[in-house]
């Protein structure tokens, strides 16, 4: 556990919402539906009254890593052994690490009115964010002091990382308020499990190497919401120790030529981290001894706990989720008479709303009858590219997908991981990462009827919003 810690510290480990799966966009899943909710679960007519996952999680979980140590850390993970000749010491080369999972535990929906196109929902999940940037020193240094021609080294730990977890549950609210617009709400209360953040400002390192040890000086600040090694089973449980709450936001609008405009900020919130949570800054030195030795890992990982947590100070803190602000446009293009066949692009840019990140997607789902297949290029402000594929199968009243978002770099890892060996060698790529998503709905009750031939549940009035718009701008729809 030690070594995993350490590789955190130092890598600047990140995990990142932002991350998104964008090949689920506009296909009217109930996954679909709770993360852009003005986005409709129920078709009339077809779809029965109530839709849930009985709770089968429907997740996504994927990570990347940028830079020279992606050779290395790919020779830690699966031959056990470091290979520094691609890390570049003293030139200020830095790599990025980003990984997400967000899992829908319990997911459920019911139509409620018909006049109004009314849907109501229900929502558990789990989730974890971060953002991190670490150095080519950073991983050289865990395997001794052999990749360090000279004695002595300034600012070249200079890492920073955040990551958070929590338990998000929420209530969602979906009204087509008239023929061309449909709006929707995510209220969501927050319960913190973990937080970690660390800024190294200024660092220092001389190395000893007759006595196989080096002493090392950081200066910066760290947070985090527990006492190192206290983190127990039990605070994975919800709980209201770090309390929070969070709101998304979203519109869809239809033109007249039947594009399909929508907007949506998602995830605007923040977590209060409980008082039992400790923060400080640090500027100090500690000596790491045996750097030649198999036990090099975790001593520099003591060294490094032994700066950071020396003058932390028992106290609360209030921190933001990784909102974001997202603006998509598609179009639906049947390609033959039968409407068997059916295209459906969708055009979509990505802004984290307290992070610099950005990307921009283009999804191509082109849908046989019951199937999907879906094509998803994305392109971020890291400048890396990637390719997606998603299979579905859904009609009115069930639906299941599976896919990657990033499916030659999945599968390069996946081979890695089968057909390791010792005499393996590992290059460095634009990135390595892997993805993968899966989820599953099904819809129970009564079928949803129109009006002329309602024989099972009611057709209901307007919503709220339809009843606000007619007495403001005097319609009827």
């Amino acid at each position: 556990m030690k070594k995993i810690l350490l590789v955190f510290l130092l890598l600047s480990f990140s995990v990142k919402i932002f991350g998104q799966q964008f090949s689920q966009y506009n296909t009217g899943s109930l996954y679909d539906s709770f993360e852009n909710p003005s986005q409709k679960a129920f078709i009339t007519d077809s779809s029965r009254q109530f839709s849930s996952n009985f709770l089968v999680p429907n997740f996504n979980a994927n990570f990347f890593i940028t830079g020279n140590a992606q050779a290395t850390l790919k020779g830690r993970a699966f031959n056990n052994s470091y290979n520094n000749s691609a890390l570049l010491i003293n030139q200020g080369k830095y790599n990025h690490v980003n990984t997400n999972l967000n899992a829908y535990l319990v997911m459920f929906k019911m139509f409620s009115s018909l006049n109004g196109d009314v849907e109501l929902g229900f929502a558990a999940q789990t989730k974890m964010e971060g953002k991190g940037v670490f150095t080519d020193e950073s991983i050289a240094l865990l395997n001794g002091a052999g990749s360090f021609p000279a004695n002595g080294y300034s600012d070249i730990f200079n890492n920073n990382f955040y990551f958070q977890s929590y338990h998000q549950i929420s209530f969602t609210y979906k009204e087509k308020i008239n023929k061309q617009f449909s709006f929707g709400a995510k209220l969501s209360a927050l319960l913190g499990i973990q937080y970690e953040e660390l800024k190294v400002n200024h660092s220092q390192v001389a190395f000893n190497k007759p006595d196989d040890s080096a002493i090392i000086g950081l200066n910066g600040v760290y947070y985090t919401s527990y006492i190192p090694g206290h983190l127990t089973p039990r605070d994975y449980l919800p709980s209201f120790r770090n309390p929070g709450a969070a709101i998304s936001l979203g519109g869809t609008f239809r033109t007249e030529d039947s594009f399909f405009i929508q907007g949506n900020i998602k995830d605007l919130g923040f977590i209060h981290w409980s008082s039992r949570s400790h923060a400080g800054a640090f500027n100090d030195i500690s000596t790491v001894k045996g750097l030649s030795t198999r036990g090099r890992e975790d001593s520099v990982y003591n060294g490094v706990s032994r700066i950071i947590h020396g003058n932390a100070v028992q106290t609360s803190f209030t921190t933001p989720i990784d909102g974001r602000a997202e603006l998509s446009v598609h179009k639906k293009f049947w390609l033959d008479d039968d409407k068997n066949f059916r295209y459906l692009p969708t055009l979509i840019a990505s802004k984290e709303l307290f992070y610099p990140g950005f990307t921009g997607a283009l999804v191509n789902p082109f849908q046989y009858k019951k199937y999907t297949l879906t094509l998803t290029t994305t392109y971020d402000d890291l400048k890396l590219f990637n390719l997606g594929a998603q299979f579905m199968m859904q009609t009115p009243n069930f639906e299941f997908f599976i896919g990657s978002d990033k499916v030659a770099q999945t599968g390069s890892l996946l081979s890695a991981q089968l057909n390791k060996s010792s005499t393996q060698a590992y290059t460095n790529s634009a990135f390595t990462g892997a993805d993968i998503f899966l989820g599953f709905s099904l819809k129970f009750g009564p079928v949803i009827e129109h009006p002329m031939n309602a024989s099972t549940i009611p057709t209901g009035e307007k919503g709220f919003l339809g009843r606000l718009w007619g007495r403001l701008f005097k319609t009827n729809e």
